[in-house]
C-alpha cells in the first residue's frame, strides 16, 4: 500500500462530515433503468428518466452548491456502457492518505472502476485496487478509527475481512442489513462523530444495539427511506446536502444545529441513489 511521496494534500479522508475540499463526480449522461438492479429502479421502470432533468439538477449540485461551498469537483467522462456512472461513491473510498479501487459486484457496473484508475493515475494520486474482493463504497462508512462495512449482495464478508487485514490501525465493523436495500448508506449514515441516521427496519436488533452502542441515532421513517433520507452528504461545519421532499429527516436535523442545503435531484434518485451515492470524497480536513 505505498503512496507516491509527492502526493502532498490530493487525497485525505477520516470521516464522513469533516470540511469536504475534493469530491469526484460523474455527469448522468447516460444514466437508464437497464436491468433494475435495485427497489428504486424497479418502481420507476415504467416511468423511465429524464435524461436532461437529471442533467440540469447535477450541473445545479456541481456548480451552484458544492462549488460554492468551496468544494473541487472532479467530473468523471461519462461512458454509454456504464448507466450506473453517476453513483461514483460505490467505485471506491478514500481512507486516511490511500483510495481504494472496488471491484464492482453487479455485470452493469463492472468497469467503471478503471475510468476512476486513468483519472487517478494521470493526476499521479496512489491507489490500493481491490481485485478480488466484491466490496463497494456505498458499504463502507468511516468514523476516526472505526469502519462501518455493510454485508450485502454488493459487499462479502471475504473482503471485509481483508480490508481489516490492510488496515491494522483501524477497527472494521461488520453491519449486515435487509439486502433488498442495495448499500449500507441507503440505511445508515454517520453524520457527526457521535450521530448518525437510519432506517430500523433494515437491521435485526444485534445490529441495531451495535449501533447504539457508538451514535445517538436518528430514525429515518419507511416514506423517507425510499427517498433516500439517510443518504445525505456532510460537507463540514455541520452542513448536510439532503432532499426537499425528506421533511422529517431536514427537520431532525435542523433542531440538532444542522445547516440543511437542500437541493433538488429527484430525478436522479429513480435510479437508486441520492446525494452520498454521488459524491466520492477525495480530500476532508484533518480535524
Amino acid at each position: 500500500m505505498a503512496l507516491f511521496s509527492k502526493q502532498g494534500e490530493k487525497t485525505f479522508c477520516l470521516s464522513e462530515y469533516d470540511k469536504l475540499r475534493r469530491v469526484v463526480l460523474c455527469e448522468p449522461k447516460h444514466m437508464t433503468i437497464r436491468s433494475e438492479i435495485n427497489e428504486t429502479q424497479k418502481h420507476f421502470k415504467d416511468e423511465g428518466l429524464h435524461i436532461e432533468l437529471a442533467m440540469e439538477q447535477h450541473k445545479k449540485l456541481c456548480k451552484k452548491r458544492l462549488k460554492k461551498n468551496g468544494v473541487e469537483v472532479i467530473l468523471l467522462p461519462p461512458q454509454e456502457k456504464y448507466p450506473e456512472q453517476v453513483f461514483t461513491r460505490d467505485i471506491g473510498f478514500t481512507l486516511g492518505q490511500t483510495t481504494f479501487v472496488a471491484e464492482m459486484a453487479h455485470d452493469v457496473r463492472i468497469g467503471e472502476e478503471n475510468v476512476l484508475k486513468e483519472w487517478l493515475e494521470e493526476q499521479e494520486i496512489s491507489y490500493y485496487n481491490l481485485i478480488g474482493d466484491m466490496i463497494e463504497g456505498g458499504d463502507v462508512l468511516i468514523n476516526r478509527n472505526k469502519i462501518y462495512v455493510g454485508l450485502s449482495n454488493r459487499t462479502n464478508q471475504q473482503a471485509i475481512d481483508h480490508l481489516q487485514k490492510l488496515l491494522h490501525e483501524y477497527e472494521v465493523i461488520t453491519i449486515p442489513f435487509t439486502e433488498k436495500y442495495l448499500h449500507l448508506d441507503c440505511v445508515f449514515n454517520v453524520i457527526s462523530p457521535n450521530e448518525a441516521l437510519f432506517y430500523p427496519k433494515a437491521f435485526d436488533k444485534k445490529e441495531i444495539d451495535i449501533l447504539q452502542n457508538h451514535f445517538d441515532l436518528i430514525e429515518v421513517n419507511e416514506e423517507e427511506q425510499f427517498t433516500l433520507g439517510t443518504n445525505v452528504l456532510s460537507i463540514g461545519d455541520k452542513k448536510i446536502f439532503s432532499l426537499p421532499v425528506n421533511r422529517e429527516v431536514n427537520q431532525q436535523l435542523r433542531i440538532r444545529g444542522y445547516e440543511v442545503i437542500e437541493v433538488d435531484i429527484t430525478e436522479i434518485i429513480k435510479s437508486g441513489g441520492s446525494f452520498r451515492c454521488c459524491t466520492m470524497p477525495l480530500l476532508r480536513d484533518k480535524s
